[in-house]
């Protein structure tokens, strides 16, 4: 349990200095919509899919992100019937800022503690994700919360 409080507090540190930056309307679950878009445009449906949620699950939160500019939508190029989902300028900004932010994060975690330390501890992170058959989803970016 400790992993995961200090996930949550490293990830609210994260918010705190995105708002700082003019992105505080960000919250952590658009992190969750806007990982799988930022791969490659979606329908709805494909979203849904990566997401485990049902399509007027995604639908709601793709409305939520459009209307404060961080989603937009637009014609497959193979079929005109079907919209794709794309990140706004302002999305890919917001996630830029954010590698940036994580990567300070993780410089900081360093120097306060040392190299070796935390890379034995996400060694041993990797570990346990591996250990209860979460790798595979973490490299496809299909991690979700426990039910």
């Amino acid at each position: 349990m400790t992993a995961l409080f200090a996930g949550w507090a490293m990830t609210d540190e994260v918010q705190r200095r995105l708002a700082a930056r003019g992105f505080g309307e960000l919250r952590f679950n658009d992190g969750v919509v806007i990982q799988h878009v930022l791969a490659a445009p979606l329908s709805i449906t494909a979203l849904a899919e990566r997401m485990g949620v049902t399509q007027q699950a995604a639908s709601k939160a793709v409305a939520d992100l459009e209307r404060r500019g961080l989603l937009r939508r637009e014609p497959d190029p193979a079929d005109a019937r079907t919209k794709l989902l794309h990140l706004t300028a302002h999305a890919l900004a917001a996630v830029e800022a954010t590698r940036e932010l994580r990567q300070h994060l993780q410089d900081e975690v360093v120097a306060e503690y040392g190299a070796e330390r935390v890379e034995a501890a996400r060694e041993l992170l990797a570990s346990v994700i591996g250990r209860f058959g979460g790798a595979d989803a973490v490299r496809a970016r299909r991690v979700r919360p426990p039910r």
